[in-house]
Parts: structure tokens; sequence; C-alpha cells
């Protein structure tokens, strides 16, 4: 049995529709107005690089000397209970970690490539877990500096579901390049609000 659909008639599942059918091969225009970004008017632009640019807030923001960064559950975050596993928490930190970078306009890839092969490694996580999120929760990573030393830096980490914490982490990280503990940056320490 056949069902007659005109143009003002959405599509039935599987079905394309007609206005997604034209321009096939085209780049779509997108014609959306994204988000302000939070914290736009304590920050300077996001550094030109990958799409920070083009879709800042999925970066977070900063705010009170501490980086933000809402992040979504999703199915693959969930163990057989529908909670989130626990290993899903310490990707969502090391997001936070790494956007935090981002915020203060020193990119990981940007010192890697110009320091010959700088990286950060964790060295140590002190972890408490005191609650727990599942599916479609809207989470808020919070990372702070905590304490920097010639070669690794303390960074304070908090998961909360609104004012909830449900995971802290103090997370120590090591700059290393060939294997090797080395300074950080002074771009970094002062980025950071630490002295050189």
């Amino acid at each position: 049995m056949s069902e007659r659909r005109d143009a003002n008639t959405s599509p039935l599942r599987g079905e394309v529709a007609p206005e997604a059918r034209e321009g096939v091969g085209t780049a779509p225009s997108l014609n959306v107005a994204l988000p302000p970004q939070p914290g736009s008017l304590t920050r300077s632009d996001p550094p030109p690089q990958g799409e920070g640019g083009r879709y800042p807030h999925l970066s977070g923001f900063m705010q009170d000397d501490a980086h933000i960064l809402p992040i979504r559950v999703y199915y693959e975050d969930t163990d057989f209970s529908a909670r989130v596993y626990h290993a899903s928490y310490l990707r969502f930190m090391e997001r936070g970690r790494t956007e935090l970078l981002r915020a203060v306009e020193v990119a990981q890839s940007d010192l890697h490539a110009s320091m010959d092969g700088l990286a950060f490694v964790v060295r140590k996580m002190n972890i408490n877990f005191l609650g727990g999120a599942v599916m479609d929760d809207v989470l808020t990573i919070v990372t702070r500096p905590k304490e920097m030393r010639g070669a690794s830096m303390t960074l304070a980490q908090e998961v909360r579901r609104g004012d909830e914490v449900l995971v802290t982490a103090d997370v120590m990280v090591a700059a290393v390049r060939g294997g090797r503990a080395v300074r950080i940056p002074d771009e970094l320490r002062a980025a950071l609000g630490s002295k050189p």
C-alpha cells in the first residue's frame, strides 16, 4: 500500500526529503545562529586551530581562574546498569585538561610541534567517586591549576551535575620529551598564572 506524499509532508522513515536531494555533492550552507560563547566578554578570541574558532562553545570557558567544560553523557559512556562507567570520568577529565590549555591559548599540538616532541603524561591521580551520573545527564568538568613545579603540575578537577559534585581528582601531569622529564615551558607557566 503506497501513500501519496507532497512537498509539505515530512518524509517517512528511510525516505529522503526532496530538499535534501537537491544540491547533493555541494557544501551545505549553515544558516544557524551559534550560541554566544560563555565568558566571551572576559576572554580573548579562541585560538585559530581546528574548529575552535567556528564552534567556540565546544571548548568551554574560563571563569574565576577555572576552566568550565559542559559534557553530555551518551550511551557509550555508560555500563550495563545505565550509569556512567568509572573510566568514562577519566576521559571527561582528560578533555577538561586539554580544553584548559586551549582556553589559555596554548595548544598541546603546538607545544609538541614547536618543542621537539614535548608532551604531557599523567604521572599520578588521586580520585574520589562521590556520586554517579546516568545517560543524558549534562555534566560540568571544572579544572583549575593547583601547583606548578619544574617538570610537573597538579590540577584540581571536579565533575559536577548542577551543584552536586560527583567526582573529585588531583591530577599530576609531567612534561616529557623523548621519554625524559623536562621543564614546563615558561609561556605555559605564565598562561596558567605561575611565575616562570
